[in-house]
């Protein structure tokens, strides 16, 4: 890996908020919110990047964020405990 790992299965991040042009991997929808790190799926070059026809390094680690649905969509009327999970890559997370 060639960026450190700075999250563990079970800890809370937030997503960050921004809007930036161009190819961006991560949902609109989940931006600003606060999930629980489900695990580490590894380390990949920046799709950002390689749209840009860059090489995308160094290679990024690739999280799966789970998010509760309440979280989401305020308002939400289904059960409590639905989930979404989003891979996500950590320069879009911070420490909640």
């Amino acid at each position: 890996m060639d960026v450190e790992r700075k999250f563990r299965p079970g800890e809370r991040v937030r997503v960050m908020k921004a809007y930036p042009l161009g190819h961006v991997r991560t949902p609109y929808y989940v931006r600003g919110c606060t999930g629980t790190i489900e695990r580490l799926c590894g380390a990949f070059p920046n799709p950002e990047e390689l749209a840009q026809m860059r090489d995308g390094l160094p290679a990024r680690p690739l999280y799966r964020v789970r998010f509760l649905h309440r979280d989401l969509w305020p308002g939400y009327g289904g059960d409590p405990a639905d989930v979404v999970e989003v891979e996500i890559f950590q320069h879009w997370l911070e420490a909640a």
